[in-house]
Order: C-alpha cells, then structure tokens, then sequence
C-alpha cells in the first residue's frame, strides 16, 4: 500500500468537492497524520521504495545524460 499526501485549501469548495469525489469511489482512504505517524516501518518502506526507484530511474537515464555532457 501506497500514501499519498494532498495539500489543498479548505475554503475552496470546487477542492473540496473534488477530494470528497476523490474518496467516494472506494479506491482510497482517509488517514489522519497520527495514523501514519504510528507506522514507522510503513514509513521506513516507503523511504526504501524511493529510494530504490530513484536509484533504478538514475541507472536506466545514465545513458541518455551522459550522451548530452
């Protein structure tokens, strides 16, 4: 399981209709801060995951940039 973290304003209602359309499709769910913040091995997961696509993503573009230096 993935986290997506959103930032939106709270006094713009076309947001908040959005998000609320967003979460009534049953594909995501709502997690307050202190949930996530009481799983830190999900966290530590999701550091690892990152980090492995960003070295993944680094490797397969070394061709592509080195060819431009």
């Amino acid at each position: 399981m993935c986290t997506v973290t959103l930032s939106y304003d709270q006094n713009n209602a076309l947001a908040r209709r959005k998000l609320a359309a967003l979460l009534a499709t049953g594909l995501f769910s709502q997690q307050t801060v202190n949930d996530i913040e009481s799983a830190p091995e999900s966290v530590q997961a999701h550091r690892e995951e990152r980090e492995a696509f960003l070295d993944h993503s680094k490797k397969s573009m070394s061709h592509i940039i080195a060819r431009y230096l």
